[in-house]
């Protein structure tokens, strides 16, 4: 079985007799186009079942809408603590309300710590949100070093950053 090709930017623009450079403004809702073309530009994308990439997309936007959801916990506690459902019901709701991808890390222990410092300096994030953080954790250095912007949820006014260590 072969696949078909996805249909791509020029194949849209072929389609509704456009440029590519229309159907891009018209695909990343740019207000600057006559209804008329938009509209041909629209039918052309619905006919072909054009899908955005984007992975194409974030190399010029440089964003990934992604965000991650860090759990310094290991899986069997994760998913038989009511406690975190609860929590990750609430982020992917509101991520889900902005189109916002929710990518999940956990930490079974030490070991995981840089492979999930390397994840998130990766650039495969726009910004993370951790929690369960044990009060010895060096996951927010972690974290931080990643250059990640991060909201760390838990006790108020922790984690302090190490001397030298940027907030």
């Amino acid at each position: 079985m072969t696949e078909e090709p996805r249909p791509t930017l020029e194949a849209v623009a072929a389609r509704a007799g456009v440029s590519r450079a229309t159907v891009s403004r018209v695909v990343n809702g740019d207000p600057g186009v006559r209804e008329r073309l938009a509209e041909k530009v629209r039918h052309a994308v619905a006919e072909l079942g054009y899908v955005p990439n984007r992975a194409a997309r974030s190399l010029v936007t440089r964003r990934h809408d992604a965000v991650a959801v860090v759990i310094a916990e290991p899986e069997t506690r994760v998913f038989a603590d009511p406690f975190f459902a609860l929590q990750l019901r609430g982020i992917s709701k509101e991520l889900t309300e902005h189109d916002v991808q929710l990518v999940l890390l956990l930490t079974e222990g030490r070991d995981d710590h840089e492979r999930v410092g390397r994840y998130l300096a990766g650039g495969h994030v726009d910004g993370a949100l951790a929690f369960s953080l044990h009060l010895d954790d060096p996951l927010p250095g972690i974290i931080r070093r990643a250059g990640v912007p991060t909201v760390f949820g838990g006790r108020p006014g922790w984690p302090q950053p190490a001397p030298g260590e940027p907030s």
